[in-house]
């Protein structure tokens, strides 16, 4: 597995003409790199759903069919919802993204070897999934051309896998309080607080 992409600067540049998208993101490092590209009212940082990014995107891909919706997660927890990709396949939601941050581990475990290390392609999963938009990055040209697309709410569902190299640069912690987190993400939606 080729990576050369720094997980967090590559996220940095992907975010860096965000628009109005809505971001949710997976368990760990993707946490700690929305947070530390820019906290945000917009961003919804999942602590212990692991496994439960792109289906919680989903959810909110349908229910928000307007708004652009990015879900930005790793590489495990994205292999344990791969029945996932098949119902993000089945409904076709236009306003999806799905990027996975793939450096081949486990790296809230221990930094095992994750199945794409032994040439599992979640691409070519979203693809046999019928996500027609699947694509693996591995530069900056790619990842400005997919930041291009993440505000289109016609085209997706979209999933991109982005090769980044298996370091652990210093954690940056969004807020856990989950009540805090869900009342502000609800508002910015246009929701009252519960």
């Amino acid at each position: 597995m080729k990576a050369v992409l720094e997980r967090r600067q590559a996220v940095t540049e992907l975010l860096a003409e965000r628009g109005d998208l809505l971001i949710l993101t997976g368990l760990g490092s993707a946490s700690y790199d929305v947070f530390a590209a820019g906290d945000d009212p917009r961003n919804f940082y999942l602590w212990g759903a692991m496994g439960s990014a792109a289906m919680l995107g989903l959810g909110l891909a349908l229910a928000q069919p307007a708004r652009p919706i990015l879900v930005l997660t790793g590489d495990g927890e994205q292999l344990m919802d791969l029945g996932g990709l098949a119902t993000i396949g089945a409904r076709q939601p236009a306003n999806l993204s799905v990027v996975v941050l793939d450096n081949g581990h486990y790296g809230e475990t221990g930094m095992q070897q994750s199945h794409t290390s032994f040439g599992i392609s979640l691409p070519g999963v979203a693809a046999a999934c019928g996500i027609r938009d699947s694509r693996e990055i591995v530069d900056v040209e790619g990842l400005r051309e997919l930041r291009a697309l993440l505000t289109d709410t016609t085209a997706g569902p979209r999933l991109a896998s982005i090769r980044v190299q298996a370091n652990s640069p210093p954690r940056v912690l969004p807020p856990k309080d989950g009540v805090y987190l869900k009342n502000r993400f609800r508002q910015c939606l246009g929701y009252p607080a519960l």
